[in-house]
């Protein structure tokens, strides 16, 4: 496949116009298709020689096109990823994989028995400071993990179509369950509130329990002052914290705990330093990712099974809302 321009772009909106960006510097690039006109007529002035098609047949029938990658909204991922399976396409679809566990589970289906490649984009699984910091936890660096716990805040784009917990913490679920080993939590809480649009959660604080004692929170939130990403590894031996807003992308304090008297416990910080790696765009890593597996017909890192995890919390939290919002415990 490479060099070969036999994948198709589906949607290219706000994030679309990235992948469209990459898949055409990658030389991979057949076609985009969107129904909006404004968003063709200002992929066409930074892209003029693109070839845009208003048909989705062209790209459903067309036997140069063996793959998609999806850019749509949300509430279309379900929908697009399935035909374009169905018409024996590899699928590359943005996050969540789908709105419910059980459109997610029909999607991996279909992948398997059309013994086709679907991949969902959690793109922080290709992070250069994610990977490192995922070798770092492997070799013991940290000691055992005790607590993981992630902020993902803006103000900025808010959504209609889908809550912030479906729109900000898919990156962040995916990102703890990878640096676990894939392990999914036993337990799944979640508290938050809804202050724009009576309908639509615009803060969330997720709460995972693991079965070995590991403990996690993933706050979200698109009504905060400043943008900020953090997330934050506490080992028994050391602390990490991956901050995808600042320069140095990658901390290790090697704080330590001591006790006095022999159950008095004290703090003793030291301080921090940068952990060094090879900084590379992560949506362009993704996307290579995707074009190897589809020369090689290699499973992705973040393939079906490793979306409908994701899902499967997701869902599990947004449950702990609804009955909270039912409850009246919350403005919702």
């Amino acid at each position: 496949m490479e060099n070969e321009k036999n994948i198709a772009l589906i949607g290219a909106g706000y994030w679309g116009q990235n992948h469209l960006k990459n898949l055409l510097e990658l030389g991979v690039l057949h076609s985009v298709l969107d129904p909006n006109i404004e968003n063709i007529r200002q992929r066409k002035e930074d892209f003029p020689h693109v070839n845009y098609v208003k048909d989705e047949g062209s790209i459903l029938k067309n036997p140069e096109v063996k793959a998609v990658v999806i850019a749509a909204p949300a509430a279309l991922h379900f929908e697009l990823t399935r035909e374009y399976l169905l018409a024996g396409k590899d699928v590359l679809v943005e996050k969540p994989l789908a709105l419910t566990t059980g459109e997610g589970s029909q999607l991996v289906e279909i992948a398997r028995s059309k013994n086709r490649i679907l991949m969902v984009g959690h793109i922080l699984q290709y992070h250069p400071a994610v990977i490192k910091l995922k070798e770092l936890i492997d070799a013991g660096e940290l000691g055992d993990i005790c607590y993981i716990y992630s902020n993902r805040l803006n103000i900025g784009k808010l959504r209609a179509e889908e809550n912030v917990l479906w729109s900000f913490a898919p990156h962040d679920i995916s990102l703890i369950l990878m640096l676990l080993n894939g392990q999914e939590p036993v337990h799944v809480d979640a508290h938050g509130g809804a202050y724009v649009k009576s309908d639509i959660y615009d803060t969330t604080l997720t709460i995972l329990d693991f079965k070995n004692g590991i403990k996690s929170h993933i706050f979200v939130n698109w009504l905060h002052p400043f943008k900020e990403q953090k997330l934050v590894v506490v080992g028994k031996d050391k602390m990490a914290v991956f901050d995808d807003v600042n320069g140095e992308k990658l901390l290790i304090y090697p704080h330590k705990i001591d006790f006095i008297a022999g159950d008095i416990p004290v703090a003793r910080k030291a301080q921090s330093y940068p952990i060094r790696f090879e900084m590379k765009e992560p949506l362009r890593e993704e996307l290579l990712h995707f074009i190897d597996c589809l020369e090689n017909r290699e499973t992705p890192k973040t393939d079906g099974e490793e979306g409908l995890k994701v899902l499967k919390v997701l869902e599990r939290a947004e449950k702990q809302l609804r009955i909270r919002g039912d409850d009246g415990d919350i403005d919702a």
